[in-house]
């Protein structure tokens, strides 16, 4: 039997008493709860986050490495690159992935030899990731949760298969006679664990399962967006009353050859750089394409009552969403940015907020040609004359593109400048290019205070996700 929520969560914060589902409490802020909320009147809020990245093993690292610029992108080690025009990668330092794994073992959470089997990396670094932000969510406030009120809710693609796999099992097909499966079966060799690792829901399936969340159970496989529709979507449901408190994100690793050499064949990739730490470089003139990358980022997200009344520590407000397609091209975005800027509008109105509202943009800023003058368009289109003093900045230049992570990693890191009132940089930023002409932040992290943050997350397919970030008032 799954061990709940949260003695889980008692556990993992010092030893905080674990509740039955049942159990009940007096509290003042029972009493001043309507008895019934509308879905945009009901405040969905950040209480913990975490991150998995390139450049570092935790939130608080990863921040305060892109506060100074730091790249995370490298020779990739982790298959032979030699033959491919590009030869680096945002992949995280082995010697990292094995700390995390070390640490979740060693952690109160469903870890163990069976759940590890069904892991693939980047489930273990939603693990990690998720791990910190419900750590962070008990640090201050009780635990009082209904384990089957809370969801998970992550943005995932299952595993590539390695070429070895691919190999081995071609080894029992004579191109005649079809399959030999009982000859497969007896030479033993290839894990059948293999199929749960290449499905979708892997990484939600075990992140609920680590958790003991018996609420709502999410996958979403839309690209580059997943990540920000896995939180939006979280949110949504919060909203609805289905749940109480969703962990919720996104993770992606698919730095080997099969993962790898499909945005080699179009092109996606950048393949002209000085140096693997100058080859990411959002909006500049000379980008050449993007930098495929691994990670994962985490929220603990809330219904703000349900905060309250565990007396939480709230770092920020999921204040809107906003979701779209293209339903243009299966390879390309739509060349005026329309499902962008429905995206980007749809948000901004779900938080009840106006254009003048929204003090950064933390964009999707891939590094490719087409989607960093496509982005500015898009942005240009939403905020008018504003757009000529907004601040705009890309964590992809530092980071890389860590594709279904991307959108929950920029959540943590926005949600986190918001607290510090710092605006990360966009560095690489060298030569502007006349198509993108706003203020992207160059190079050079911006101390300003700002309360709202759009998050933009455009995913390859016409996918669009957008989150609108607030700073909590009460």
């Amino acid at each position: 039997m799954l061990r709940s929520w949260r003695e889980c969560a008692g556990k993992i914060a010092g030893g905080l008493p674990g509740l039955c589902c049942n159990d009940s409490f007096d509290s003042a802020i029972d009493k001043q709860r309507p008895e019934r909320l509308k879905h945009n009147d009901k405040r969905v809020v950040i209480t913990g986050y975490g991150a998995f990245t390139p450049i570092g093993r935790s939130a608080v690292e990863t921040f305060e490495n892109a506060a100074r610029g730091v790249s995370g992108i490298r020779e990739i080690t982790s298959f032979d690159t030699r033959g491919l025009p590009t030869t680096i990668g945002g992949e995280c330092p082995p010697a990292w992935y094995d700390e995390l794994r070390a640490r979740l073992a060693a952690s109160h959470i469903r870890f163990g030899t069976r759940v590890e089997r069904f892991a693939t990396r980047a489930a273990v670094m939603m693990l990690g990731a998720a791990e910190e932000a419900v750590s962070m969510a008990f640090v201050h406030g009780g635990n009082q949760f209904d384990a089957l009120r809370i969801g998970v809710a992550i943005g995932n693609h299952g595993e590539t298969p390695p070429v070895e796999d691919m190999v081995f099992l071609h080894r029992f097909y004579d191109g005649k006679r079809g399959w030999d499966v009982p000859a497969l079966m007896k030479a033993g060799g290839y894990d059948f664990f293999n199929f749960m690792r290449r499905k979708g829901d892997v990484a939600a399936a075990i992140t609920g399962a680590a958790f003991g969340s018996g609420g709502p159970n999410v996958s979403v496989s839309s690209a580059c967006a997943a990540g920000a529709q896995a939180i939006g979507e979280a949110s949504a449901l919060i909203r609805d009353g289905v749940a109480d408190a969703m962990i919720a994100g996104g993770c992606e690793s698919t730095l080997n050859f099969s993962g790898f050499v499909s945005f080699v064949l179009i092109k996606a990739l950048v393949e002209k750089y000085t140096s693997p730490s100058a080859a990411s470089r959002p909006f500049d003139r000379k980008r050449g394409g993007f930098v495929m990358s691994e990670g994962a980022g985490a929220v603990v997200i809330e219904e703000l009552y349900h905060a309250l009344k565990r007396n939480a520590t709230i770092y920020g407000e999921i204040l809107g969403y906003g979701s779209s397609a293209d339903a243009y091209r299966i390879t390309d975005t739509h060349p005026k940015g329309e499902g962008a800027i429905i995206a980007m509008k749809s948000a901004i109105e779900d938080a009840g907020l106006t254009t003048g509202e929204v003090d950064y943009v933390n964009a999707h800023g891939t590094s490719t040609i087409q989607n960093d003058a496509t982005e500015t368009l898009a942005i240009k289109a939403v905020f008018g004359d504003k757009s000529k003093s907004l601040p705009v900045s890309s964590n992809k230049s530092m980071i890389g593109h860590t594709i279904a992570a991307a959108g929950a990693i920029e959540c943590v890191l926005s949600t986190m400048g918001i607290n510090r009132s710092v605006v990360l940089p966009t560095i690489n930023y060298e030569n502007p290019d006349p198509r993108c002409d706003l203020d992207y932040v160059p190079n050079v992290a911006r101390t300003m205070e700002h309360r709202v943050v759009l998050s933009n997350s455009f995913g390859f397919g016409g996918q669009n996700a957008c989150l609108c970030i607030g700073k909590f008032q009460e």
